[in-house]
């Protein structure tokens, strides 16, 4: 990650974004919040979600079953002794969460499992 990017960032939000931690669940910002808007990446700005494909999956994190095309890349996540898929910012590599399939929450199938603390969210102006 761009040490400009880190630079900005508090002790938590490196925990998170940049040596892969985790929030631990219910405790983030975004976990029940359902304004209009756009979620960017905290470290960067990058667009990475919109407001209409974030849903509830009683999980603790906030839950997406769509990202902004290009906006992350999927990784191999060995960490549990299990494989998992990671997700991370395509500008600038911060850490997401991860990705999850097959669990039928949405007609998609997919769940983006996100900490809070790597988002950032812009509230839509439109009214």
């Amino acid at each position: 990650m761009n040490k400009d990017f880190i630079n900005k960032l508090t002790e938590k939000e490196i925990e998170i974004i940049v040596k892969k931690g985790t929030e631990r669940p219910f405790s983030g910002k975004y976990n029940d919040f359902y304004e209009k808007g756009l979620y960017v990446c905290k470290a960067c700005e990058n667009p990475l979600f919109k407001s209409e494909d974030k849903f509830d999956s009683s999980c603790g994190w906030p839950s997406f079953d769509n990202e902004i095309k290009g906006a992350i890349k999927k990784i191999p996540d060995c960490s549990l002794e299990r494989i998992r898929t990671e997700i991370i910012c395509a500008n600038c590599n911060g850490h997401l969460g991860h990705v999850f399939e097959g669990e039928n929450f949405t007609e998609k199938n997919i769940r983006h499992c996100v900490n809070s603390i790597s988002l950032k969210f812009i509230k839509n102006e439109k009214k």
